[in-house]
């Protein structure tokens, strides 16, 4: 029998949000318009954040389509956030100068190149601070006494190759013609340093701290340019900033993530696997500076660490998810754990320390990320977007966990319907992280992919489950999927199935699913090899072919190093047997393939193959392939997401909530709610 448990933390949080039930149910053209935080900066002092906030165009409206708008904007207290910049001042890598007079960020003023930005904190416009004629700027940082701005720029401009271009020659020579970035010290001062110095740094480096003594740094660096080689390969290296030479490494073995230099300057934390064969960055190390020597201070917990950030008297903050929760968790000097605070309901996201100031970013089941203060364990909000949120009528939400076929727990996040589950149970959307090495939380889950809150609008509960291979477990359970593609991962999604029928959650028969990239492919699984578990599926940018997909993505020593721990040479009928176009003949799951036509990461070609077996070999089951032209491994333009959004719900509308398989397809357009007044 499949076991089934609630904690009181989440059931909690589903009395809140039905005492919170408003008007109406969430719709796509909600999603549309949502505003999130998204960076944070505090100031030296601790009395003011600097922070963005993220939106894109709202085409439904009839803004213009684009990408994300960033924002920046300043907070002294508890709802006292003001705009800092006008709208269309879009900025990123929001910084303080070292005295916290000036607000520094990137920005691209038109028909130039990304430069570093500063405005007064007390009054005044904004002005360029240093910029690298010839390039983009990547990242940035301060000197500590503010007189020098440390320069990551990418690779000069090849101008026989542009001139090339321009008669028509315009050949890509792949993965052998990326640049490596460049790191250059500019002086501040009233004007902008028109020949900022030159410093050697090792490979492509992506991200730079400088020390409290102003005469060393910190660099993240990479063997090359290429995106697996970013994943598997990077390294921390101490630079000297004056004689550009790397002074020693911290040889970490695997993946890496958020790197921090202590106050000091004599200790590193870092955020990284425990070997190479590590599936995500999630344990929190500590390093000396001095030699480079390090050790994990977290290995072996069923846990992850996603953020960490040094207090001024040298303590370690950090940032905790366990399981579908987070934790705010506080280290000594030595790396002992001195304090943890329970955010309750909150899902702590990111993490900024200045002065004695706590700042995180965290979001919750009523509302995507906002700022919060943690004073005295206590987390304190400070700033509240979207505030038509409380217009809507959102579905109960709680954590779901279940007992696997072979005993193993499973923890997942459960949408319920707005209202009620009926009896017999509701229609359920499984919505499938990607990665694996990714997680739920249980906080805000609603998407241009994630239809959470709008299909709950709709009647249907959302099951997010944390599935074998999932991170926030500790690294055995990340581990658990390695060498088997498409098995216990994938059976758990099943068995996640049965037990919210047991639960009297599920209807049965109306059980779809959906998901992105690793999640993409495991509806494409469900969609075939267990096509009669699932009524409906939804595939974005997924797998089909585990053969073909190891030649034609970017990240290939990455599969084989955390993935599948062999080489496709080494097991070509496996891999094909792990496929969903091999179970094809066994698909009745009406399918809709959803992909970025300049995809690198998992090739479009991928959506071609499913979709042209389906057609040949299974033509009486609905499939349909949509193609988003310029988008790549997740869909970033307004419209884009929109249009998906729209047609993720038309479909479960038409095969999953009546739970009719045959159902003829929707039309190939979509209705969408846009402004279209002064078209032709």
């Amino acid at each position: 029998m499949t076991r089934t448990l609630v904690s009181a933390a989440t059931l909690l949080a589903s009395v809140s949000l039905a005492a919170t039930a408003a008007a109406r149910p969430m719709t796509a053209e909600d999603v549309a318009k949502l505003e999130t935080v998204g960076e944070l900066a505090v100031s030296p002092d601790g009395s003011r954040i600097a922070y963005t906030t993220s939106r894109r165009p709202d085409v439904t409206a009839g803004e213009d389509n684009g990408g994300s708008e960033d924002q920046l904007k300043l907070a002294y207290g508890p709802d006292s956030a003001r705009d800092f910049l006008p709208a269309d001042i879009d900025v990123s890598a929001v910084r303080f100068s070292p005295d916290g007079r000036m607000v520094s960020f990137l920005h691209k003023a038109e028909d130039e190149k990304r430069a570093v930005w500063g405005i007064p904190v007390d009054g005044g416009g904004h002005r360029k601070l240093a910029e690298i004629e010839d390039a983009h700027l990547r990242d940035y940082a301060w000197s500590p006494d503010g007189a020098t701005l440390y320069l990551l720029a990418a690779a000069a401009p090849d101008k026989a190759l542009d001139k090339r271009k321009k008669a028509g020659f315009d050949a890509v020579v792949y993965e052998e013609e990326a640049d490596l970035n460049r790191l250059f010290a500019a002086r501040v001062g009233h004007e902008v340093d028109s020949a900022p110095r030159a410093i050697d740094i090792p490979g492509h480096v992506s991200g730079i701290q400088v020390a409290s003594d102003g005469t060393t740094a910190i660099v993240e660096s990479a063997p090359s340019p290429l995106v697996d080689d970013s994943y598997t390969s990077k390294r921390v290296h101490i630079l000297d900033l004056a004689r550009g030479r790397v002074l020693r490494a911290v040889e970490t073995p695997g993946k890496l993530g958020d790197v921090e230099i202590s106050p000091d300057g004599s200790r590193l934390s870092l955020i990284a696997a425990v070997d190479a064969n590590d599936p995500a960055a999630t344990t929190l190390h500590m390093a000396d500076v001095a030699t480079g020597t390090y050790r994990a201070l977290n290995a072996g917990a069923p846990e992850a660490t996603s953020d960490a950030e040094f207090l001024p008297d040298g303590r370690l903050a950090a940032i905790v998810d366990v399981g579908a929760q987070s934790v705010l968790r506080i280290y000594s000097a030595e790396g002992d754990v001195l304090e943890e605070h329970d955010p309750g309901a909150l899902i702590l996201s990111d993490l900024e320390v200045g002065g004695g100031t706590i700042a995180v970013e965290a979001h919750s089941p009523e509302h995507p990320p906002e700022l919060y203060v943690v004073s005295d364990g206590q987390f304190t909000r400070w700033t509240r977007h979207n505030p038509w949120l409380a217009e809507i009528d959102m579905g109960a939400q709680r954590t779901f966990t279940y007992t696997a076929r072979d005993g193993q727990e499973i923890e997942g996040v459960l949408i319920e319907p707005v209202g009620s589950i009926p009896r017999g149970g509701a229609p359920v959307i499984f919505d499938v992280h990607g990665g694996p090495e990714a997680h739920e939380s249980n906080g805000w889950q609603t998407y241009y992919s994630s239809p959470g809150q709008v299909a709950a609008g709709r009647g249907y509960a959302v099951f997010m489950p944390n599935y074998r291979g999932s991170t926030g477990y500790g690294t055995a359970f990340s581990k658990q999927h390695q060498g088997d593609y498409a098995g216990k991962e994938f059976d758990d999604l099943v068995d996640g199935k049965r037990a919210l029928v047991e639960a009297g959650i599920a209807d049965p028969d109306r059980v779809g699913l959906t998901g992105g990239s690793y999640g993409g492919f495991a509806t494409a699984w469900g969609s075939t090899y267990y096509s009669q578990e699932f009524a409906a599926g939804v595939m974005f940018v997924g797998i089909s072919n585990n053969v073909s997909k190891f030649g034609t993505t970017d990240i290939p020593n990455e599969m084989y190093l955390v993935h599948e721990r062999k080489w496709p040479w080494e097991e070509w009928d496996h891999l094909m047997e792990r496929s969903p176009i091999y179970h094809v003949d066994k698909a009745e799951t009406p399918l809709l393939i959803m992909h970025g036509d300049s995809d690198t990461r998992v090739s479009p070609t991928q959506s071609y193959e499913l979709y042209r077996h389906m057609k040949t070999r299974k033509p009486e089951t609905p499939v349909r392939l949509v193609l988003y032209p310029g988008e790549g491994h997740g869909n970033q333009k307004a419209a884009a997401r929109y249009d998906y959004s729209v047609r993720m719900m038309e479909w479960f509308d038409t095969y999953l909530k009546p739970g009719n398989r045959n159902a003829p397809l929707p039309a190939p357009r979509p209705e969408l709610k846009i402004d279209e007044e002064g078209e032709d």
